[in-house]
């Protein structure tokens, strides 16, 4: 038997290249800041190594490499004694400005008895980190924007899951203009989707209706129209969606974090965190119960997200077709934060916009939802007549 193989020019290869070998330039999110302030050390890897994390005695939260320059020991395993985080091997006591403040055996302190302190950044009860590979400091023009509602009595506390996934991270980013993905992985109804880069910034503003054969109606309960998004990238890592849930009745407003930091080139923690507003629809607790639901939900959202990327390749040259998004111009955005910022191009940096024509891919979905809602009802007639 002859097997033929074409070995046709037609073909596309896929170039899955290789990840990076440096990490991200920016803020990057490793959690709530009240997980920190508990008065003990605590382990984080990311960036390629450990890091320490604790508060001193006033709360102010401190981010140090995770081992002690004297002889290694590992200071995440250490405690916390006055402002300092002391090495569980000989004690050494390391201040929040990475310098050895004191060792208690010791006539004095070695003058070069320093370690790496990173740039932390406590706001709206988030803790982020800076991370650059140049070792500059962060600059006053890139920053996190403060979330109105984060602190508010008026809106819900943070509900807030973390995950680790097997990938790297530019995977996640990709989604920021992969519309098409959200009707098939996500089960929602895009109707209108544009994205914007500028600077540091990227964004995704995205309409939807509520896709009826996945998420029917239920009887007493106030029937979903649809949903709008505002979801901005400010650096790298970090994703602030404005979301907007439309009811018959209501509108329920919402705030959903979607970030992550890298553990080495193919691995990440992914957090994603929501708060809702209170109204008089929403109110007191029924504000929490909702960002926990809603929280439930945009759970499994990433649940197939990451099932999708477990199993994917890393593919470079992605082969796209009219109706998908900007790929190539996102990930032109995305390669300023991986080289020296005196690398950085205005074509990675300059004003972008698109706008999807979402008429062919409505068009198509309207007929896919109508006859999933036809074949469900079929079987459910099925069943009726069989009992």
């Amino acid at each position: 038997m002859t097997i033929q193989q074409n070995t046709s020019d037609e073909v596309r290869e896929i170039d899955a290249g290789v990840s990076p070998t440096r990490f991200a330039r920016g803020w990057h999110c490793i959690g709530l800041s009240a997980d920190f302030k508990d008065g003990k050390p605590h382990s984080i890897e990311a960036f390629g190594t450990k890091l320490v994390v604790f508060a001193d005695s006033s709360g102010k939260i401190a981010v140090l490499d995770g081992y002690c320059r004297h002889m290694g020991g590992d200071l995440t395993q250490g405690t916390i004694k006055g402002d300092e985080v002391a090495c569980p091997f000989h004690d050494w006591r390391w201040g929040s400005n990475g310098k050895c403040k004191s060792i208690p055996y010791a006539r004095r302190v070695p003058p070069l008895a320093r370690t790496r302190s990173w740039h932390v950044l406590d706001q709206d009860a988030m803790l982020f980190v800076w991370n650059d590979p140049e070792g500059n400091a962060p600059p006053a023009d890139v920053t996190i924007p403060r979330i109105e509602g984060a602190l508010d009595d008026g809106w819900s506390d943070w509900v807030w899951y973390s995950t680790v996934v097997d990938t790297n991270c530019r995977e996640v980013v990709d989604n920021i203009v992969d519309m098409a993905h959200f009707f098939y992985v996500h089960y929602t109804f895009p109707t209108n989707f544009k994205n914007v880069f500028e600077g540091h910034v990227a964004s995704q503003f995205m309409n939807g209706e509520a896709r009826k054969d996945m998420r029917p109606d239920v009887p007493g309960q106030p029937k979903m129209i649809g949903n709008r998004s505002d979801a901005t990238y400010f650096g790298p890592s970090f994703m602030i969606d404005d979301l907007t849930y439309s009811y018959e009745t209501h509108d329920v407003e919402s705030v959903l974090i979607n970030c992550h930091y890298p553990v080495n080139a193919n691995k990440f923690v992914l957090q994603y965190g929501m708060i809702v507003k209170k109204s008089d629809t929403v109110k007191g607790d029924a504000a929490d119960e909702m960002a926990r639901n809603f929280g439930t939900f945009i759970a499994k959202g990433f649940e197939q997200d990451i099932e999708i990327w477990k199993n994917k390749t890393r593919i470079d040259n992605p082969l796209l077709c009219e109706e998908d998004g900007p790929v190539y111009q996102l990930r032109r955005w995305y390669e300023q934060f991986y080289v020296d910022v005196a690398d950085v191009t205005p074509q990675m940096t300059e004003r972008f916009e698109f706008e999807l024509d979402t008429s062919r891919p409505s068009e198509s979905w309207k007929k896919e939802v109508e006859a999933n809602i036809a074949r469900k009802l079929e079987e459910q007639n099925a069943t009726a007549s069989v009992q």
